[in-house]
């Protein structure tokens, strides 16, 4: 993939001020999950999550964000698709093992396990190629990678502002992982589904980091937007073959 990488994009802290944006952004896309989830559910799922990237695009601009600090600067675009294409491929390889070792590996096998994937060829691509992509990747990505780091980054050291953002990120997760539960039979109030539910928040939280640090390597979105791609179209895939 490459040896270059970028310095942690955006301004340098500024202050108080953009310590309450930043936390007033992170509480908007949380309550945002918890209404997109509980109450509005699956209608217009990709059509409302590209108007929300536009709309963030266009208030970060006027918050004097450029497009570097967002990561879509076009001069990083090759080492985006560089370091995309090398986390889809390695994403892909742990997928695989995990669907060859699912039966022997209960572990495995319950990851795996997901009503939603039991989807007949034309949802299921267009679910894989169309709603993940444009709907999750892409608006989660300009969403926490790019305009909530971007904030944070006006206020925060660097490493404060990773984790802080990859923790919004993993908060994000618990509504879905609630709806998640529902749909494999598990009240998310159950000693089981809270610990679920407190599993999910962890494993987004260090994907964001590992997403956060995709962005900073490459200098793009780009790079994490195909890693979030693949880790949940490959995995919803491989969900609906096993």
């Amino acid at each position: 993939m490459g040896t270059t990488s970028a310095s942690m994009p955006g301004p340098r802290p500024s202050g108080r001020p953009s310590l309450r944006a930043a936390l007033a952004v992170s509480a908007g896309l949380i309550l945002w999950s918890l209404i997109a989830n509980l109450l509005i559910g699956d209608t217009a799922y990709t059509l409302r999550n590209l108007l929300l990237t536009g709309g963030l695009l266009v208030a970060a601009q006027r918050a004097g964000f450029g497009a570097a600090a967002l990561g879509l600067a076009r001069e990083r675009v090759s080492d985006g698709l560089r370091w995309g294409a090398g986390a889809v491929a390695a994403i892909t390889v742990v997928i695989s093992i995990g669907v060859a070792f699912a039966e022997v590996l209960p572990a495995v096998s319950s990851l795996l396990a997901d009503e939603r994937a039991q989807l007949g060829g034309a949802a299921l691509a267009a679910a894989t190629l169309v709603r993940i992509p444009l709907g999750t990747a892409v608006f989660e990505e300009v969403a926490f990678r790019g305009v909530l780091l971007a904030v944070f980054l006006r206020c925060c050291p660097a490493k404060v502002a990773v984790l802080a953002s990859s923790l919004v990120f993993g908060l994000w997760h618990i509504a879905p992982t609630a709806v998640s539960l529902e749909l494999n039979g598990i009240a998310p109030t159950t000693p089981a589904g809270l610990a679920a539910i407190v599993g999910g928040v962890a494993i987004t939280t260090v994907g964001g980091l590992a997403f956060t640090w995709l962005r900073w390597r490459s200098g793009s979105l780009l790079a994490p937007v195909l890693a979030h791609w693949a880790t949940n179209a490959l995995g919803l895939l491989a969900a609906a073959t096993t």
